[in-house]
């Protein structure tokens, strides 16, 4: 049966325990340092407290160490690496390929998006140099990744929600440009949710003071099914800055997804147990730029999020009227409550909010009343009961199992036998006195045995056999059941495996034959790295703004030109020529088109 596993983010070692209790299969986790959100990072002692805490339900922790490093770096990397495998680590998210030229642990290495993994040709090489996983660029459809998984034999990762960057992964330099802080060393600026102009070369507006390159989050819920028969094995959801009611409602929403694909499929999941959740999960309620299934069903052009970066929420009514005391919906699509955050674009078309103070069917009176203008689409962004009932909702994992009680002349034989095939056993002397109504005394065991409470197990079935009934007292019956249920807490502890890879260095070649300063080579065992693998490196690249002067600062496969319908293969009479992007600075970035590829490039 195939294995499919749901990833989910944890910004600490509470918000890694919460996505596994809602039905995750395994965790990323950013260390203390060179994970690619700087802002995400976590102690050696939290991420053990974590792994430990996954493994007893066979789900699994990644850690990030996924930045470029410099050469004094690198070899703390290497150091903490080590550490990671100490401490059960199931692997480690690296994007620095100088990693490779160091000596380190057995542990399993994934190449993160940040590695550009866009290509047959790439997933290839990373397979044949060592890595164990790829995780998949976003801007790859279907087609494209059944091709990878056709002529590769290593484990596809791929994103199913969250926040989308505009750039491939890992060629995005703007940040740096602008202001030294680079996305490949964990300090983007997000500079693609700024308001940019759009012009062309003799200066006519296509388009003024909007959100041209900021886009949509994914969504492929709709898709699972097709990812899955794409060869896809582990879905990820992004979110590692996102707050705790967004892992609650996110990861639970996938796991029902993926269970009700398991139920008509051969799949199932690849850690043991079942999510019980008290709530009904709506990626509609947390935060949100509106939803893409960007490129995976080929290009479409509603991907972008041009009117603002934020969540800008579900759309509500329209305001009808205006009251001294309130504002009236023309319809009401959605209920609204006491508390809830409002959104609406003012007449510069800026988003701005406002609370609901109260709620009268169509009649709202929020907070600040006077912003509110006739004719305005309403949005809700903040759906403040739904947030309520997830931030108290009951979230808890359980391990079904067996009991087989034997009550037989000389001892009485407990074994509790989990999902997995754990096993604990424990035996005691039969000396009590025989049961004066047996069917009650068996009945009064199965009791017992099934208040399993606050444990990690939830009972199946319990079994009584043998002929010598007895009487056991309901204190004894609880000791009992404590007893074994320990000892099997600690068989699966002492079970858990975990699987252990060492890369042996080899001189496969690299798809290109010469690499500049996109290959992120920062280090010296970086250039040796792909020297070794029979590549010329023109250039290596700093840590500075100067060092990208007149470079290419991304790579997207979003295109400005299509949006605005001035593709040349949408109307060969469109001009090819290049565009300007200019930011709210006034300083001008020229946009150049690879219509062969349909990508978008900015210098």
């Amino acid at each position: 049966m195939k294995k499919i596993e749901l990833l989910a983010p944890a910004k600490n070692c509470e918000y890694g325990m919460t996505a596994i209790k809602c039905g995750a299969d395994a965790v990323y986790i950013g260390a203390a340092k060179f994970g690619a959100r700087s802002a995400a990072g976590n102690s050696i002692e939290d991420i053990e407290s974590l792994i430990k805490f996954a493994h007893f339900y066979n789900a699994k922790v990644y850690v990030t160490v996924n930045t470029i490093l410099s050469d004094d770096e690198i070899i703390k990397a290497q150091n903490l690496i080590q550490k990671l495998y100490e401490i059960g680590a199931d692997a480690v998210i690296i994007q620095d390929m100088g990693l490779l030229e160091l000596d380190l642990p057995p542990v399993k290495l994934f190449a993160s998006t940040q590695t550009h993994n866009a290509s047959v040709e790439k997933v290839k090489f990373l397979e044949k140099t060592g890595f164990q996983r790829v995780i998949l660029a976003r801007e790859l459809s279907l087609s494209e990744i059944e091709k990878i998984k056709k002529e590769t034999e290593i484990e596809l990762e791929t994103f199913i929600h969250g926040a989308l960057c505009v750039c491939y992964s890992g060629q995005c330099y703007l940040s740096q440009s602008i202001g030294g802080r680079s996305g490949n060393r964990g300090e983007c600026a997000q500079p693609c949710r700024k308001k940019y102009s759009l012009t062309d070369k003799k200066g006519k507006i296509i388009a003024e003071d909007t959100h041209l390159l900021s886009l949509k989050d994914m969504n492929l819920s709709k898709n699972l099914e097709e990812l899955i028969d794409a060869g896809v094995t582990s879905f990820k959801i992004e979110g590692r800055l996102k707050d705790l009611n967004y892992v609650k409602n996110i990861v639970s929403y996938y796991r029902q997804k993926l269970d009700m694909i398991a139920e008509n499929k051969e799949i199932k999941p690849t850690s043991s147990g079942k999510a019980i959740i008290s709530f009904s999960p709506n990626p509609d309620k947390t935060f949100n730029r509106g939803y893409t299934d960007y490129f995976l069903n080929d290009r479409t052009p509603k991907i972008t999020s041009f009117d603002s970066p934020k969540n800008i929420g579900e759309f509500v009514g329209s305001v009808k009227e205006i009251t001294r005391e309130c504002f009236i919906l023309d319809k009401l699509l959605e209920p609204l409550h006491n508390g809830d955050g409002l959104t609406f674009f003012d007449q510069y078309e800026n988003l701005i909010g406002t609370s609901v103070n109260m709620v009268n069917g169509k009649k709202i009176s929020p907070n600040n009343l006077k912003i509110i203008k006739r004719g305005m689409n309403i949005y809700r962004n903040y759906d403040h009961q739904f947030l309520k009932t997830v931030e108290n909702a009951i979230t808890v994992r359980k391990i079904s199992i067996n009991f087989n009680i034997d009550l037989n002349k000389n001892n009485i034989i407990i074994n509790a036998t989990d999902e997995d095939n754990n096993i604990a056993t424990e035996i005691i002397p039969n000396n009590f006195e025989p049961a004066q109504n047996q069917q009650k005394s068996i009945e009064n065991i199965k009791k017992q045995f099934s208040k399993l409470g606050e444990t990690a197990f939830n009972s199946n079935n319990i079994e009584i056999t043998g002929n010598s009934i007895v009487f056991i007292p309901v204190s004894e019956l609880n000791n009992i059941r404590r007893t074994i249920i320990e000892k099997l807490e600690a068989e699966r502890n002492n079970n858990y495996e975990i699987e252990r890879f060492s890369i042996e260095k080899n001189d496969y070649p690299y798809p290109q034959k010469q690499v500049d300063f996109s290959a992120n080579i920062m280090n010296k065992y970086a250039k040796a790295f792909y020297e070794r693998h029979g590549t010329e490196v023109k250039e290596v690249l700093s840590n500075s703004a100067d060092c990208l002067k007149n470079k290419r600062l991304m790579e997207t496969k979003h295109c400005l030109r299509y949006q605005f319908s001035l593709c040349p293969k949408q109307n060969k009479a469109n001009d090819s020529s290049d565009l300007i992007l200019i930011d709210e600075n006034n300083k001008e970035y020229t946009l150049k088109f690879n219509c062969k590829e349909c990508k978008m490039e900015l210098y």
